[in-house]
């Protein structure tokens, strides 16, 4: 942007009057000249969006190595490979690492498109006046300066000052949220902050034109229109990191703090108390931290997440980014956009007063209803050949509800066709048509704001008659049409008169006065049928829904009741984007909790709510569809865009994307989210419980001067245990009561709920028994002096001694996979959420059985392990330890649940 165009974006055009705006650019009525055009495309430009940094292939895959875990498990490797020459490890760790980085730049590689389709909604072509002729060019081509001419179907090429509005409408719900079109004048505004939807003496870039004609001269072009500022937005905005990869960072820090710990008071006690050799006790230690990693644990969570995004777009919502998947579970606040999320994004008539009665859309008013006729007789809504309806919202909808009520628009225009005409005004704030009847007479239909149609009645029709209106019925109508605002609904009024001539000149003073009033209709752009059940249940998940919008306040609050996101008359909870420019972001962030509903809201008040609630610590999710979401969407812990309604900007800052424009489908993906969340809460457990049995095993065993595991047999371990039963836990389905908790929020994580102290005492359940294993094979030796005299002494030792390895690695390899299924649930029994569940489960714990008990039975693969087969009593021995601990584990959680029923009561009874 060069330094004229940056004085330029700055200049508040809309409170100057238009000779001023002309002079201070330089320009005319009559359009720039050729050269002159040329001149400034070569200072300020293209009209286009800049294009934001694209990251190559190679620099998304270094990115996914930046996880701390990710560190830990590559420093794991190296030490592996040069300190303990164990070569496999460090090639499985590796491995591991890649196939996770992989699948994460696959996963991510379309997640930066937010500029490039900013970019491709510009216009091809845009109307100018050039030399003083008209010229059609590429809207690219257009400068500051230049004169834009726009009518009914254009897309605004640029940002313009208007100069000329003839019955001008444009519609710009995807720059501001708005959803009805702003009716556009010339006149100044007055100077100051004024929010770009009240702008009306301007038309912004990439909105469009449904009614009028208009002429503008060009303000703004390129990244310094509305629409480029959104763009600017995006391209700076900081990601979020998301509450799984700061659990996952956590739990790495605190992984590598304890190894290390365990491994210093390793080597310590092993070196000074044991007397080991220096070395062979350094290499001691280093195996153990290694074998303590669970290096598997990153690339499980990753086909965790993979497998939850399958399940989620099957339910209609597509995503876009991984870790999204689990964030939802953890969402605080759903802050959503209210048009096309929370409503239709389409103008409904819901309401038709006539005969001074108010009656519902849905009612049957019959084809010859005075008020239905007029308001399809005086409109210019065309009707295309697939049935679509063509012009402005507000028009189309009057339309529809004839379709509805069976009036066929086509065929009463053959009989009573219009042969006369005055446009929709600003000025009047009302439309007319004259139409010819069978009789010679002519009908002159008139709609248009109620106060000031009301004002030119002097005859109501009541029950087929044209009477005369008395003050009395004037004040019901008045009453009525305020009681319907209230509602938030965009009233008009209708009215008529018949005339035996056809006036020489159409006039509003010949056409537009002495009428007789038919009646009032209401529309509003209704909520989504699924919407209010979605909040409900929502928020009995304990998620605060919050609405946002660019409409009007009273619009937002009456919808913000009717979804039941605030209660009746609490306009308290509603606040304007002007209240919150007056607002410190120290002082906003006091008062957030206060609102639910916020209404005439520009892009930057969206970024500052979502920061306020990210401020207090809450997880927040933000839906919206428009370009004006955008930049909202990416500054969200999750952003959400729309799938059909949504603009190709929404989707591109977005983490998830909702394939039906379904509000509900957010509260389905929330429990998805909740349940991926708590599957790699059970992998965490069971990994971490794993290795810290394996921990513990081989750091006592030290102290002892037992030789009870080798290093194949914990790789052997790790690969079969830990891998497919721990990605099976992944695919378990949700527990019954998931949708009744609290949101987690950004302060829980992968220790919450008990799950630390589970990890903690099945830990050393599982080193203590297979200790104790070990320990009654050494104790009772099926391999005895008396029955095998000829071996020696140390012959027979080496036998007891491969005995009681079997036992200890079988003991703690079958124990492993039995305490997969205690697991299931942290505190409920496996036996309520069901053992046998999961299929995948049941398939991935019988395959990692075979593959346990084959080492041990298969001749020759017993050798290469370096176990020995094991009798009828060994085995009996190895059955019961390692199956103990799904009874002793059930006890364990019966006494919790027992003690948390308890404080739960007591609690109750303060």
């Amino acid at each position: 942007m060069t330094e004229l165009n940056k004085k330029q974006s700055m200049t508040d055009f809309y409170a100057e009057p238009s000779e001023v705006v002309l002079t201070n650019l330089h320009s005319s009525v009559e359009g720039l000249s050729g050269s002159e055009a040329q001149n400034r495309l070569t200072e300020y430009g293209k009209n286009e969006l800049a294009e934001g940094k694209k990251k190559s292939l190679f620099m998304k895959f270094v990115e996914q190595f930046k996880d701390f875990m990710i560190l830990v498990l590559l420093a794991a490797a190296i030490i592996s490979a040069v300190v303990s020459h164990e070569i496999v490890d460090s090639v499985i760790i590796l491995l591991v690492v890649i196939i996770n980085a992989l699948m994460g730049v696959f996963q991510e590689a379309k997640a930066e498109q937010a500029i490039e389709a900013l970019k491709q909604m510009s216009t091809p072509n845009a109307n100018v006046l050039r030399d003083g002729h008209t010229l059609s060019i590429k809207s690219d081509e257009l400068v500051p300066g230049d004169i834009v001419l726009l009518e009914a179907g254009d897309v605004v090429p640029a940002d313009i000052r208007l100069l000329e509005a003839a019955s001008l409408k444009i519609e710009e719900a995807a720059l501001t949220g708005e959803s009805v079109p702003v009716e556009k004048t010339t006149i100044v505004l007055p100077a100051g902050d004024i929010g770009i939807g009240d702008r009306v003496n301007m038309a912004f870039s990439n909105s469009n034109v449904t009614y009028g004609r208009g002429k503008g001269v060009v303000v703004n072009t390129g990244m310094s229109t509305e629409v480029g500022k959104i763009a600017d937005m995006l391209a700076q905005a900081d990601e979020t990191e998301t509450p799984l990869k700061n659990n996952l960072n956590d739990l790495g820090k605190f992984l590598t703090m304890a190894i290390i710990a365990i491994a210093v008071i390793m080597f310590i006690v092993g070196t000074l108390i044991n007397g080991t050799s220096f070395v062979d006790m350094l290499l001691t230690s280093i195996s153990l931290a290694v074998a303590a990693i669970p290096e598997g644990l990153p690339a499980i969570v990753t086909i965790i997440l993979a497998l939850g995004t399958q399940v989620m777009a099957k339910r209609n919502s597509v995503i876009r980014k991984l870790p999204a998947v689990e964030t939802l579970g953890s969402t605080d606040i759903i802050a959503s956009d209210k048009t096309g999320t929370l409503t239709l994004n389409q103008m409904t008539v819901e309401k038709l007063y006539d005969d001074f009665q108010q009656k519902p859309a849905k009612s049957v008013v019959g084809t010859e209803n005075l008020s239905l006729k007029i308001m399809n007789y005086a409109n210019d809504t065309k009707i295309a050949q697939d049935g679509t309806l063509i012009g402005d919202p507000t028009e189309t909808a009057l339309v529809q509800f004839g379709i509805d009520q069976k009036f066929n628009i086509k065929s009463c225009l053959e009989k009573e066709p219009r042969v006369g005409e005055l446009p929709f005004d600003s000025d009047r704030k009302l439309m007319s048509t004259v139409h010819q009847l069978a009789n010679g007479k002519y009908l002159v239909a008139v709609k248009g704001a109620p106060d000031v149609l009301i004002q030119r009645t002097t005859r109501v029709y009541v029950d087929g008659q044209e009477v005369l209106m008395n003050e009395k019925q004037r004040n019901e109508i008045l009453f009525n049409n305020a009681d319907m605002a209230k509602q938030a609904l965009r009233v008009l009024a209708m009215g008529f008169k018949y005339m035996d001539e056809l006036p020489q000149e159409l006039t509003s003073e010949v056409l537009e006065t002495d009428l007789c009033y038919a009646g009032l209709v209401g529309m509003i752009d209704p909520e989504r049928k699924e919407a209010a059940e979605a909040v409900r249940m929502a928020k009995e998940a304990g998620i605060r829904p919050i609405m946002i919008t660019g409409d009007h306040k009273d619009t937002a609050e009456a919808i913000a009741v009717r979804l039941g996101i605030i209660h009746a008359g609490n306009s308290n909870a509603v606040l304007t984007g002007a209240e919150l420019n007056e607002m410190s972001d120290a002082e906003f962030a006091k008062q957030v909790y206060n609102y639910s509903v916020y209404a005439r809201v520009s892009p930057e008040h969206k970024v500052r709510i979502v920061k306020a609630w990210q401020q207090e610590g809450k997880v927040v999710a933000m839906t919206g569809d428009g370009v004006n979401d955008a930049p909202s969407l990416k500054q969200a812990d999750i952003g959400i865009g729309m799938g059909i309604t949504g603009t190709e900007v929404s989707k591109g800052a977005s983490d998830m994307v909702l394939a039906d424009d379904n509000f509900a489908t957010i509260v389905v993906a929330v429990e998805e989210g909740r349940k991926v969340f708590s599957n790699i809460q059970k992998t965490v457990q069971y990994l971490l419980a794993a290795n810290l049995g394996e921990v513990l095993t081989l750091f006592i065993a030290t102290l002892f001067a037992w030789d009870t595991l080798l290093p194949i047999h914990l790789l052997w371990i790790n690969l079969v245990t830990d891998t497919f039963p721990a990605i099976a836990l992944g695919m378990e389905p949700a527990e019954k009561d998931l949708m009744s908790h609290k949101p987690r929020g950004r302060s829980s994580n992968l220790f919450s709920g008990g799950v630390f102290s589970s990890i903690i005492y099945q830990g050393i359940l599982e080193g203590g028994l297979t200790l104790f294993v070990y320990w009654f094979a050494i104790q009772n030796p099926a391999h005895t002096a008396l029955n095998m005299p000829e071996l020696s002494a140390q012959a027979l030792y080496n036998l007891q001694h491969a005995d009681a390895l079997t036992m200890c690695f079988a003991t703690l390899g079958f124990m492993q996979l039995f305490h997969a299924f205690n697991v299931k649930s942290v505190k409920q029994s496996i036996f309520k959420v069901g053992p046998f569940r999961n299929k995948t489960f049941n398939w991935a714990i019988l395959l990692s059985f075979a593959l346990m008990g084959v080492i041990i039975l298969v001749p020759g693969l017993n050798d290469i392990f370096r176990v020995a087969s094991l009798n009828g009593t060994q085995w009996g021995v190895v059955t019961g330890a390692s199956f103990s601990i799904i009874p002793i584990v059930e006890i364990v959680k019966f006494v919790q649940r027992k003690l948390s029923s308890q404080k739960v009561e007591e609690a109750v009874i303060e």
